[in-house]
């Protein structure tokens, strides 16, 4: 399976992956700053955009069980590759597709299938691979940290290319940059050698696939990521116009929110990584759902303003992809690093669905409404939710006739 000749060191591929992540999601999380001028240049309702939005987030999760199993097959470093090129294809054609349904489509296929092979899920498996059981938490802590770096560092640029060259031509930087940064250090991903005998339980990709959801621990957290993805899109895409439509009209405002978010979920991605290394992670995920739901009904019930936004962005950013490395830590905990990209990806398609669900929903119901406050109380209702359905979950490793090492 691996073909390399030596074991490469933790640092590289966590260097090499961690900038991967962070212009991917970086560039990703800043498609809500397209939503209006796209739509007034176009004539289209928010819900056309939000629905593009949420094809992307839709296809992310079809594609990511399918680049999961060739990067555990194949070597992260061809998936990263082909993701490279998928996302310079989907920058270029939402920079120059005019036909909305086109647009939904093709925009949601090439940018969900380039995220599927350039993020977490493809990703997540090289790392666990590399590290030790005792580094394994830590580095997805790490590996969390770099995505919400890219989101801290690629907002302000978006923000910047759009006001300056104009939204189409930021299109193109972000593609160039997307080429030229990603392919080089795709060369970096090098799979180690598994050690003898490590996979001494030789499962098939369906095998794995049946045990993983035959086991309930794995269909709660399929459960409680649904809601992760649709907390943190809803909020991504929908909470610059939200704040426009309340009468908060300074654009920095949004980009400085988003940012912070970003900002305050490198430490939050790091710690619980950290913390997932000591205490139990369903407690963990937990008390991060709970804690979402309390905040996002303080700042609807809280006067609204630029502190009061900054404030949640700041807790929300603490909470914000912080289930990813507990998630992982969870999977590879049960299951292995044998099949962990492909079964992350399964994991993350339940996110991606939540994720569908949250951009669409907002722009529907807005549509339909005229304000976010259905939404608003939805995502509350979730965050109880998964905060429940993550207690029960055992992480001890399954059981097999011939136990696979992690």
């Amino acid at each position: 399976m691996f073909t390399a000749t030596r074991a490469p060191r933790l640092k590289t591929v966590l260097l090499a992956c961690g900038v991967i992540l962070s212009l991917a999601m970086g560039v990703r999380h800043g498609f809500g700053f397209w939503l209006q001028p796209i739509s007034q240049e176009y004539g289209w309702t928010r819900e056309t955009y939000s629905m593009a939005m949420a094809m992307q987030n839709l296809m992310w999760g079809v594609f990511g069980p399918l680049a999961g199993m060739a990067a555990d097959r194949y070597g992260a470093a061809r998936v990263v590759i082909i993701g490279a090129l998928l996302y310079v294809a989907g920058l270029l054609w939402m920079a120059l597709v005019d036909q909305s349904s086109l647009f939904v489509i093709g925009s949601g296929i090439l940018i969900g299938a380039a995220l599927s092979c350039t993020a977490f899920g493809a990703l997540s498996g090289i790392v666990g691979r590399t590290a030790s059981t005792v580094q394994r938490s830590w580095a997805f802590g790490i590996l969390g940290a770099a995505g919400s770096f890219g989101q801290f560092a690629m907002i302000p640029v978006e923000q910047q290319l759009i006001g300056m060259a104009g939204w189409q031509p930021a299109f193109y930087w972000l593609s160039a940059l997307v080429l030229v940064v990603m392919l080089p250090l795709a060369f970096l991903l090098r799979e180690p050698v598994p050690e003898a005998g490590k996979y001494t339980h030789q499962q098939s990709i369906l095998e794995a696939t049946r045990e993983a959801f035959a086991h309930r621990p794995f269909q709660l957290l399929v459960c409680g990521y649904f809601v992760c993805g649709f907390q943190v899109i809803f909020i991504g895409v929908h909470l610059p116009a939200y704040l426009k439509d309340k009468g908060l009209t300074d654009p920095l405002v949004p980009v400085i929110a988003l940012a912070l978010i970003g900002l305050f979920n490198i430490f939050g991605s790091y710690y619980s990584g950290k913390l997932g290394g000591t205490l139990p992670k369903r407690y963990l995920l937990s008390a991060i759902y709970f804690s979402r739901a309390i905040f996002i009904a303080l700042f609807m019930l809280a006067p609204l303003s630029a502190l009061s936004v900054y404030l949640f962005a700041a807790a929300m950013g603490l909470m914000w992809l912080s289930t990813v490395p507990l998630t992982n830590g969870v999977v590879a905990g049960i299951f292995g690093v044998r099949y962990l990209s492909m079964l992350s990806g399964f994991v993350f398609f339940s996110h991606q669905l939540g994720s569908f669900t949250g951009a669409w929903l907002g722009g529907y119901l807005f549509t339909l409404q005229g304000n976010y406050n259905t939404v608003w109380m939805i995502t509350i209702a979730l965050g109880v939710f998964a905060g429940l359905v993550n207690l029960p979950i055992i992480e001890a490793p399954i059981s097999r006739v011939m136990p696979e090492a992690t």
